[in-house]
């Protein structure tokens, strides 16, 4: 059901003309309009069919008559407030359309029949759903029920949500089928040959829709008959599918309309008057259909495929819309989904040599997998057609290779800044260079040297200012070697974080860390070493994991002699990002296994002596150097929390991370968090969205703080924590300062 608040295509004024009537009817394509006053009151209904009974009553034909004339006055109406299970419960396959009135009487909106979702047993299929992709097994296993089996077999292993075969009942489809007629033309002949030597029983099909549901995938059906409907409907099939040669028999759709199951229509060899023509017959069946493009020719050429059509079937039928295909290969299957298609159909076999026309245009299961793949894929690029935003990979990209504009000289503050104070340089961390003109006569407030970046708050009457802030826990801030005096000189903070680059291990430390500090010490290992190397203490590959492990150890080697600068630091945490990501895919339950348990023969090898190792929860689509990809350890909690027990070991739990983890898998982030709590060492706090969006300002994504800072402080009320914003330490911590001051809030409420 949808309830329409623009219902103006549907609504004329009651002074107005019939003949205005009958266009605004015809236009709208939905056979109704509802007459109202100019002040919104309903009067009444009027049809298409009203108009032909006064048509027929009337001596003399006048158009320009009201339209109040013709109405029905006492259409089925509902309340706006009435509930959605009650207006639903108004729609038929005779009432399409109710208008609902205020308390006044007023028509201010409409429900109607909804078109667009489909369910069949666990699957909702719409515009928002994943696409529903159907093994067409048809004939193909030429009769044989263990062929059958093993069929269904691959379709689930290649991905297919639904295995689809065909029913007959010979005798009732064709009258001449114990006949030899030698007069029949060569292409009867040779079908007829194959379907009596190739069909399953209705026991043998029933058995292996039985089997499909045991393997979790749905099965269903085409008929090629009302008699083969019956039996299908009585078996319990959740739903049927029309094929093309079908779409024109009226009969047959409206038999299995009869027993308000959702209808899958194949729409080729099917003219465009004949496909409006049954679209009428199904709306008006009050059953949930879908329209399939199709070109009926085995093997479709792709000259005739015309894709473009889905569009404008999907505007016919108002209504979900698919493609079934017959050409070779899966692009077009693939292309189809990028042009709306939310159901694939494709033709499957074990063997493209096998007797059988369908045999030459199916795909292996090799291929259909690659299909599913692809369609998966595309499903992920589709995105939407509202107000661009800059990607998190576009975020990480702009940050490097774009430019900014910068200080040519320094300026004190309170200057008025002029055109020769600026340039244009890399890398993009400021305004980029459009902003020029917006600085121009501005009053800068702050002291700027020569080659900073400027950003919007340099400009602002509002700008944050670092202070002491005060927490019920340790907290610190994240910095590098070159930034760490500066930033902890502005504030109180417990601790720092330093966040190593592999370039920081060649450095001598003491250059920048040249008198003890009261702080505690944390450390950030870097993820990429040299030789474009992102640390892999899981990986299969033997030579790679032995120089990850070689790097951490450097790495522990370095925080050691760190550690007598700091002299709050006993132990110091090292935060690891420790690997077990994959290019192309998720890893199989045994590979993550198998992963968890090289990680802990990794972790074994280091000599971890003075310091604690903490891995960080990922995300499922984290960020490395050269693009993203996919996590497959240290994302699910049940995992995390058997490896800590297991190995006695705490984590570091990032909650953008954790946070975009649960959004992918639909995990309910609070039961995270809750696992986790035993097992924290430290905290990464920055908000999410998405699914890989990180490093977000706080209230600036999807968590719910409140809700959060209540369970940090009930469940992990000593464990210490940064603000981990993407990019904070720019403009002097900016971000880093804006975080405080709301998270300082936030854990006092």
């Amino acid at each position: 059901m949808i309830i329409d608040i623009e219902y103006g295509e549907y609504a004329v004024i009651a002074e107005e003309s019939i003949r205005n009537a009958l266009l605004k009817i015809s236009s709208n394509k939905s056979k109704i309009i509802f007459v109202i006053t100019d002040t919104g009151l309903l009067v009444g209904s009027a049809t298409d069919g009203d108009f032909r009974r006064w048509l027929f009553k009337q001596e003399t034909i006048n158009l320009e008559r009201q339209v109040r004339e013709i109405v029905n006055p006492n259409p089925v109406v509902a309340n706006i407030k009435d509930s959605k299970e009650h207006i639903a419960s108004l729609l038929s396959h005779r009432i399409a359309y109710v208008p609902l009135l205020d308390s006044k009487g007023r028509m201010v909106a409409i429900a109607k029949r909804r078109y667009r979702e489909i369910q069949i047993e666990n699957k909702t299929i719409s515009e928002e759903s994943q696409v529903f992709i159907i093994a067409e097994i048809g004939n193909n296993h030429n009769g044989d029920l263990s062929l059958a089996k093993k069929l269904v077999d691959e379709a689930v292993a290649s991905g297919a949500d639904c295995a689809k075969f065909q029913m007959r009942n010979m005798q009732a489809l064709y009258k001449n089928i114990n006949v030899d007629d030698s007069t029949a033309d060569l292409g009867t002949q040779y079908t007829l040959d194959l379907l009596k030597k190739y069909q399953l029983s209705n026991d043998e099909l029933f058995c292996i829709f039985d089997y499909c549901r045991e393997k979790g995938i749905i099965p269903l059906c085409t008929p090629w008959d009302i008699e083969s409907a019956e039996s299908l409907d009585k078996y319990g099939i959740s739903a049927f599918k029309i094929a093309s040669a079908d779409f024109t028999n009226h009969d047959l759709i409206s038999a299995i309309s009869d027993f308000h199951k959702p209808l899958l229509c194949s729409t080729g060899m099917s003219t465009e008057q004949e496909i409006v023509e049954g679209i009428e017959l199904l709306k008006n069946s009050a059953v949930q259909f879908a329209l399939l493009h199709c070109n009926s020719t085995y093997p479709a050429p792709f000259k005739d495929v015309n894709l473009k059509y889905i569009e404008k079937l999907k505007s016919l039928g108002d209504c979900i819309v698919g493609y079934s295909g017959h050409e070779r290969g899966v692009a077009i299957a693939i292309a189809a989904v990028a042009h709306g298609a939310k159901i694939i159909e494709k033709h499957f076999t074990l063997d493209k040599s096998m007797e059988g026309n369908d045999h030459k245009i199916s795909l292996l299961p090799s291929e259909f997998a690659i299909m599913v793949e692809g369609i998966r894929q595309v499903e992920q690029a589709e995105g939407n057609d509202k107000l661009r935003k800059l990607s998190q990979g576009e975020i990480i990209n702009r940050e490097n290779l774009a430019k900014s504009i910068i200080a040519k000289v320094n300026i004190p503050k309170g200057s008025q800044i002029k055109d020769d104070m600026l340039e244009v340089s890399s890398p993009g961390q400021g305004l980029q260079p459009m902003y020029r003109n917006l600085l121009l006569g501005k009053t800068i407030n702050r002291d700027m040297q020569a080659g900073e970046v400027f950003h919007y708050s340099d400009i602002s009457d509002y700008r944050i200012k670092p202070r002491d802030y005060t927490f019920n826990r340790p907290w610190g801030i994240p910095v590098r070697y070159h930034d760490l005096y500066d930033l902890i000189n502005q504030t109180n903070c417990n601790l720092v974080e330093i966040h190593l680059s592999y370039k920081d291990l060649e450095l001598e430390y003491s250059k920048y860390i040249n008198q003890p500090l009261k702080l505690d010490l944390i450390v950030h290992a870097p993820e990429l070493f040299s030789n474009d190397i992102i640390i892999d203490l899981c990986s299969k590959d033997d030579a790679y994991r032995e120089k990850s492990i070689e790097n951490i150890q450097n790495v522990i080697n370095l925080v050691r002699r760190l550690k007598t600068q700091f002299k709050l630091a006993s132990r110091p945490l090292i935060i690891v990002n420790v690997g077990g990501f994959s290019k192309s895919g998720w890893l199989n339950e045994s590979e993550i296994s198998h992963s968890y348990s090289r990680l802990a023969e990794s972790l074994r090898i280091l000599d971890a002596e003075g310091v604690e190792i903490i891995p960080q929860t990922m995300p499922p689509f984290p960020w490395h150097f050269g693009g993203q990809q996919y996590h497959n350890i240290f994302v699910k909690p049940e995992d995390i929390k058997e490896f800590c027990e297991k190995n006695a070991m705490r984590v570091c739990i990032d909650i953008s991370h954790s946070k975009l983890a649960c959004n992918y898998f639909k995990w309910s982030f609070m039961e995270y968090m809750e696992m986790l709590a035993p097992y924290a060492a430290h905290l990464h706090i920055a908000d999410a969205s998405g699914v890989d969006g990180e490093g977000l300002q706080i209230n600036d994504g999807d968590i719910d703080w409140p809700m959060l800072t209540n369970l940090l402080n009930k469940k992990m009320p000593n464990v210490s924590f940064i603000p981990e914003i993407w990019q904070g330490h720019k403009n002097k911590g900016e971000g880093f300062w804006v975080a405080l001051e709301k998270l300082e809030n936030l854990f006092k409420s």
